[in-house]
């Protein structure tokens, strides 16, 4: 297995607490980050701009999404670029529909053509993956977010949909395929081998990077002993 350091993928932290954006962004690692309604929410976010301007005046370098979150496109695109004026190292996340299945092409085409640089996102086939090609703007920077996380959730293996996407974004250089919704640290090294250009992944994700490579004599030894001492603090007895 390779080690961290010889990776080519980039990594990027997904999550909304301040805290830990700032202690990711201090991880040399590290090379971006993402957030998204769902993980504000869940961090007890309550002002969308004033959040992200606290992240943005420490968070001044490495590329940080976030997604506009209306479910009408004349506001989406509002949103996009209000959102896109806060930094230049902001990429702005328009979902691949809206909420009634209706495709979102027509407004990336139109922001693509305005120069701001997107991260289109929930993207899980190649077609739609081909639609976004066709109205990107292949001089500005763009990142497209294939959910290979959540394809696997279905039972299918995301390695093939991965691979048929990068033959497809190959049209278009300034583009960067992400690995989205990680469940593993082991898709980091499968993103990697396949050549994606960057995968997300959570902090729990990030800390358990100190794994790689990890004796698995030692590691089933950590796992009785954890097994152990839990069953000693929950003083589980069979017989009296």
């Amino acid at each position: 297995m390779k080690k961290i350091e010889d990776l080519k993928i980039k990594i990027f932290s997904d999550g909304a607490d301040q805290k830990d954006m700032f202690d990711m962004n201090n991880k040399p690692f590290v090379k971006g980050l993402t957030t998204n309604p769902s993980l504000m929410k869940k961090a007890g976010i309550k002002d969308y701009k004033s959040f992200a301007e606290d992240v943005l005046a420490i968070i001044k370098e490495k590329p940080i999404s976030f997604e506009v979150f209306s479910d009408e496109f004349d506001e989406m695109e509002k949103q996009a670029m209000e959102i896109s004026s806060w930094a230049d190292n902001v990429y702005v996340k328009i979902p691949i529909t809206n909420t009634k299945g209706v495709g979102s092409i027509k407004l990336i085409r139109n922001l693509a053509q305005k120069k701001i640089k997107l991260n289109i996102t929930a993207i899980m086939n190649v077609d739609q993956v081909k639609a976004v090609l066709s109205v990107l703007n292949q001089e500005v920077p763009s990142i497209i977010s294939v959910f290979a996380g959540r394809v696997a959730d279905t039972g299918r293996d995301p390695i093939p949909l991965m691979k048929n996407c990068l033959k497809e974004m190959q049209i278009n250089k300034k583009s960067e395929l992400l690995w989205a919704s990680s469940r593993e640290l082991l898709n980091i090294f499968q993103a990697n081998e396949i050549g994606c250009h960057i995968i997300t992944v959570t902090k729990k994700i990030i800390n358990n990077l100190g794994l790689v490579n990890y004796n698995l004599d030692k590691y089933s030894l950590d796992t009785v002993k954890s097994f152990y001492k839990d069953a000693v603090d929950a003083e589980f007895k069979i017989n009296n």
